[in-house]
């Protein structure tokens, strides 16, 4: 396995979260690697939360770029001890180890990395953030995120339908069939992590560890089914998706970042 020539994770602001997710991307780019696709949708995600910080829509937008730096250290930190060869959580290794096979469709890789970034990480970050204080005060700027990801739904669709012609197809095999992937919806997500913070703030600190091994547990379950779905008429609508699908791999990244990246990073990542 190539190592990565800088350090991912241990962000100190917004500001280095976007700037290494561009070298995720920038090296996916060069080096084909799937890798890129959670990268690249997180991008989108984490310039709309510091556009809304620097409008001022979040009560505390101090305590917001706290919240999205711990939280994006989750996934940066996950990345870096993979691509170093090192161990990472369960749930990490099944949406990462999903970029190296060839079935995946773009979709299945989006929802793999929110699977685990937010029906983990976000809970632990919330409550990490939130911790010397009365967590319920952080409660309504973590649900104004919901609204800046709706917003952000009818883009990521319109991409993807270019992607993946035949995306639509999923819907023609049961009207639920998207959700049927791993029956998630992103606010419902939110609301699980909201509700996961809340039990790790209530509970003891000593006892933080085992409740995180055992919702990781849960989480990586959730991340089988969308990598390997066991329903034969949605695994045959994802073949023939895969069939249409673009394996130009940088320019579906440029599609969902929105973001022109130069061809070769200079002191990039080098991704296998």
């Amino acid at each position: 396995m190539n190592r990565p020539s800088i350090t991912l994770g241990n962000a100190r602001s917004i500001d280095e979260v976007i700037w290494q997710l561009d070298q995720i991307i920038a090296m996916s780019i060069e080096n084909k690697n799937k890798i890129g696709y959670f990268a690249s949708l997180y991008r989108m995600v984490t310039v709309r939360v510091k556009t809304g910080i620097l409008n001022n829509e979040f009560e505390d937008g101090v305590r917001m770029e706290r919240l999205d730096v711990c939280f994006a250290n989750y996934y940066l930190n996950a990345l870096n001890d993979y691509l170093n060869g090192k161990p990472t959580n369960l749930s990490w290794q099944v949406a990462f180890r999903c970029t190296r096979k060839r079935r995946p469709i773009v979709l299945q890789h989006l929802l793999l990395g929110m699977n685990v970034h937010i029906n983990l990480d976000l809970g632990v970050a919330a409550a990490m953030t939130g911790k010397n204080a009365d967590i319920s005060s952080l409660k309504d700027d973590f649900m104004k995120i919901n609204s800046i990801l709706a917003s952000l739904v009818d883009e990521v669709r319109s991409d993807l339908d270019q992607i993946s012609p035949w995306i639509g197809f999923l819907d023609r095999i049961d009207p639920n069939a998207s959700k049927a992937i791993i029956n998630f919806s992103m606010e419902k997500a939110r609301n699980y992590a909201w509700d996961f913070a809340q039990k790790l703030a209530a509970a003891k600190e000593s006892d933080w560890e085992q409740l995180i091994i055992n919702r990781n547990h849960e989480i990586e379950a959730i991340g089988k089914k969308v990598a390997y779905p066991e329903i034969w008429m949605l695994k045959a609508g994802l073949w023939l998706i895969r069939l249409r699908e673009s394996n130009n791999i940088g320019r579906n990244l440029d599609l969902l970042n929105h973001h022109k990246f130069e061809s070769k990073a200079e002191g990039g990542i080098q991704l296998l």
